[in-house]
């Protein structure tokens, strides 16, 4: 098999944000480009239609993978488009105390604001950029609004890849949660899948890379389909894009850990706790957008947390508030009653993802005494919005949720303690890139898609570079 001329130019090992926009630049520049992805392809005809189904349907371990502690409940993506598909879009750039932590941690001399500008600015050409207007803006977003006006604290609309979300008709975005039905939501599957497959990209939908191994002329991906047939699949690269977990399990797998010991380790997840309020008068915190503001308080940023109003389904909800039997009933029969602010921490204790029997992947993730008083900060901070407001009682959920997920696969100049180089390629490697959430050396503190599509952007040129 190792002495057969590679099929592919290039294999990209996930479709979700990096995997796809890494796909898009590379075949438009006419290189022959294969999709790997273990999730399934929908479009806005076909996405599931209910809660249950998209837990079960678009998500690893049908909805839930839980740390090996049970503290933390990992949502990560199974679907084409990724985290595009199932996240609420948001896009905001790293500032300056983001970059300079990865630069300090890394060594990597191009983790600058400045330096990051014109790939942000390509980035966000792609897309269409848009914020909740104001007179759409529900209820829990008044109340987290006007909430933090009475303390003195500073917030700002969350800026959105949406286009036209069309919420005169009613549209909410609890059901963009299992995928936009309305094409409004600029998930990669939108717009990066098409312009790929229109110059020649080949996407594999539930079709998932097992094994990889580097040849001195080419790499092997090993790949299992729906059915569990293998097969092998040759390219003269391979861009792993599966995410923290999805690339360190497939490198773990493949035996890269041995020369390779960083890879698995400095997982961050940015832990949210989502908070309740619960108010006399209904606030329907379900209807119309989820997400309109975030804090823009620099007290905020410089104690570790930020704050976004936000809302889930019925299912996720009943999973986050605290308490059993009638208690937890008593609540629950106030869901349309709540307001719910999160806070979401800038984690600072890393965990790790490592193989336990047969090859199950393992998440230990715990929140240290720092991360304990940065999420304590933030509950005390959203306690004095709602109670501003005034709620007649405030739940605070216990359950973190891990939705961003970062590290694993760290950027580094060391090859002891990161797994990427800054030519976004493996150590000791010359064949294998990455550029997704797994190479971040630390956690940022903000919403991290942007920045993933523009660090796709620089990888995808050097990757260019290199097949030169």
């Amino acid at each position: 098999m190792s002495g057969t001329a590679p099929r592919h130019d290039v294999v990209v090992i996930g479709a979700g944000t990096s995997g796809l926009t890494v796909a898009r630049e590379l075949s438009r520049a006419g290189m022959r480009v294969l999709g790997l992805e273990a999730g399934a392809r929908y479009s806005r005809r076909t996405y599931p239609r209910t809660e249950v189904d998209t837990s079960a349907q678009l998500f690893w371990g049908g909805g839930v993978e839980l740390t090996t502690d049970a503290a933390i409940a990992i949502l990560r993506p199974k679907v084409v488009g990724g985290g595009s598909v199932v996240n609420q879009a948001l896009m905001d750039r790293f500032d300056d105390v983001a970059w300079d932590d990865f630069r300090a941690a890394s060594g990597i001399p191009f983790f600058r604001s400045e330096d990051m500008a014109p790939w942000y600015e390509r980035a966000e050409a792609n897309i269409a950029l848009q914020i909740v207007p104001e007179d759409r803006r529900n209820e829990n977003a008044r109340i987290f609004a006007e909430g933090f006006e009475a303390n003195g604290y500073r917030c700002a609309p969350l800026r959105r890849a949406q286009a036209d979300c069309r919420f005169e008709d009613g549209n909410s975005c609890i059901e963009c949660l299992g995928g936009c039905r309305i094409d409004s939501k600029q998930s990669t599957a939108l717009t990066a899948l098409p312009v790929a497959e229109e110059h020649g990209f080949e996407l594999r939908a539930q079709h998932e890379a097992v094994g990889i191994v580097e040849r001195p002329d080419h790499v092997e991906v090993h790949v299992r389909d729906l059915g569990g047939t293998t097969s092998t699949v040759l390219a003269d690269r391979a861009v792993l894009a599966s995410g923290a977990i999805g690339n360190s399990r497939l490198l773990l797998a493949s035996g890269f850990g041995e020369r390779l010991p960083a890879i698995g380790t400095g997982f961050y997840s940015h832990p949210q706790f989502m908070n309740f309020g619960i108010f006399d008068d209904p606030v329907n915190a379900h209807d119309g957008p989820l997400q309109s503001y975030r804090s823009a308080d620099p007290g905020f940023r410089r104690q570790g947390f930020k704050l976004e109003n936000v809302f889930a389904g019925p299912a996720s909800i009943a999973m986050l508030v605290p308490g059993f039997a009638a208690a937890h009933l008593d609540v629950m029969k106030q869901l349309t009653h709540l307001g719910c602010i999160e806070v979401c921490i800038r984690d600072q204790h890393p965990g790790r993802i490592r193989l336990g029997k047969k090859g199950a992947v393992l998440v230990e993730k715990r929140l240290d005494a720092e991360d304990r008083r940065r999420r304590r900060a933030g509950a005390d901070a959203i306690r004095n919005v709602l109670n501003a407001m005034g709620a007649k009682r405030i739940v605070e959920g216990e359950m973190g949720i891990g939705l961003h997920l970062m590290g694993g696969c760290a950027i580094g100049t060391d090859p002891r303690r990161s797994v990427v180089g800054e030519d976004f390629t493996l150590h000791s490697s010359s064949r294998i890139h990455a550029a997704d959430s797994s190479i971040f050396p630390n956690a940022p503190g903000i919403n991290p898609a942007l920045s993933i599509m523009a660090l796709s952007l620089r990888a995808s040129e050097t990757i260019l570079e290199a097949a030169r």
